[in-house]
């Protein structure tokens, strides 16, 4: 028989067991080389390339140029709308009202002259025929009074006997002939009265004036003295303006006699008018109090035609807030400058001719919030210093702009307020 050989295939294990053995050394020692890499690289110190420092150019600033010339301050201040004549019409008379005339309502305007109401005339009017009547007895009486006279000088006449002056008098009956003459007067008096009493029952406005308020009703029953309407006279309104007291050294107020306003001129501005609009005024006087604060002065500014009913502008309302600037009187040799160009100290910047900062101290005028006015301390051409500098230091150089018109009003404040 064939003998069948069987082979039966072992596991190689010692080999297996090398690779494992050689993959973990390999692995540490990559571990090991990795952290002594890292440990080189965090113990070298950073190698820092020293550059030198860029140039750092001087700042800019903004400089104007300082210009000697007549100069005058902005002087502004806010002031209420009052009217300069207010009237409460009362009746010389009473009776009953019968009616307001046509128009006559609180914010409209009635011309002089115009009617304005009328009280119940009934009364009067007798009194009138009463008053005629009495005019002509009384001149029936003086008639009949010098027919008597005329009759006692004839009898007198044919007397023919020279009497002494008093006598005479009387028998020529003149006491009676002037009582007669004195009734006639007394009667065409109280005939005037009457008639005037009669014509007081139709009231009529005393100037052009703006019916402010009705006091009473239609159908009210009245007495003399009653006060019935609220009129305001609208030829004139005054402005009440506040403003610091060492503003008034610039002001003309023009002079102290008569109502006429020929001070300083007045431009008013309001929120409530559309943009761009103003209204023209002129100081009338200086009021002697000041204001309840005891800080400021108080100016009185007229204005022509309040309401614009003969001219172009918005009108003025009673008891409005206006803004008001007044038209200073210039000086000659003054430097007008920015506020802002103005530093602590009373000092300016100003630029040398090679570029760098200069201070200089200077005596000023007047300080304004736009602009103030220097009289003392620099000279005409020089570059003024407007910007700002952080750290600001004598002899630092700088870069100028120049300001052009444009910025320069703006800065100076007179530019067009479009508020």
């Amino acid at each position: 028989m064939p003998v069948t050989s069987v082979r039966i295939a072992l596991p190689r294990r010692p080999r297996q067991q090398g690779r494992i053995r050689l993959g973990a050394i390999t692995a540490l020692l990559v571990l090991a080389i990795g952290l002594a890499s890292a440990y080189w690289l965090i113990s070298q110190p950073p190698r820092v390339e020293r550059r030198p420092p860029p140039e750092v150019p001087p700042p800019v600033v903004d400089v104007i140029e300082a210009i000697r010339g007549p100069a005058a301050p902005q002087i502004h201040g806010y002031g209420r709308v009052l009217a300069e004549r207010e009237t409460r019409l009362a009746s010389r008379v009473a009776g009953r009202l019968e009616a307001f005339a046509p128009g006559v309502i609180p914010g409209r305007v009635v011309d002089a002259g115009e009617p304005l109401l009328h009280i119940d005339d009934s009364d009067y009017r007798l009194a009138v025929r009463a008053a005629q009547a009495e005019l002509a007895q009384a001149e029936a009486e003086r008639a009949t009074e010098r027919g008597e006279q005329l009759r006692a000088q004839s009898e007198y006449q044919s007397f023919g006997r020279e009497l002494p002056a008093e006598r005479r008098a009387l028998v020529l009956r003149e006491p009676q002939l002037r009582a007669a003459e004195a009734g006639v007067e007394r009667a065409r008096i109280a005939l005037e009265q009457a008639e005037l009493d009669l014509a007081r029952t139709q009231l009529a406005s005393p100037y052009q004036a703006m019916i402010q308020e009705r006091l009473v009703g239609s159908g009210s029953e009245i007495s003399a003295g009653t006060e019935l309407l609220h009129l305001v006279d609208i030829a004139h309104f005054w402005v009440q303006l506040s403003l610091p007291g060492d503003a008034l050294t610039w002001i003309d107020a023009g002079q102290t006699e008569g109502d006429v306003a020929n001070g300083a001129e007045v431009r008013l501005t309001s929120r409530g008018w559309p943009a761009g609009a103003e209204r023209q005024g002129q100081v009338l006087s200086v009021l002697p109090a000041l204001d309840e604060g005891g800080l400021q002065a108080q100016l009185l500014v007229q204005v022509d035609d309040p309401l614009a009913l003969n001219s172009d502008g918005p009108a003025l309302r009673l008891g409005d807030l206006l803004r008001a600037e007044v038209i200073a009187n210039p000086r000659d040799d003054l430097f007008a400058l920015p506020a802002q160009a103005l530093r602590p100290g009373d000092e300016v910047w100003r630029l040398d001719d090679e570029d760098r900062l200069r201070r200089a101290r200077v005596e000023v005028q007047h300080r304004g919030e736009d602009q103030v006015l220097i009289s003392a301390g620099l000279e005409a051409g020089e570059r003024i210093v407007v910007s700002n500098l952080g750290q600001p230091r004598d002899g630092m150089q700088l870069r100028p702009r120049t300001l052009g018109s444009t910025e320069l009003a703006t800065l100076l404040g007179d530019a067009e307020d479009e508020s």
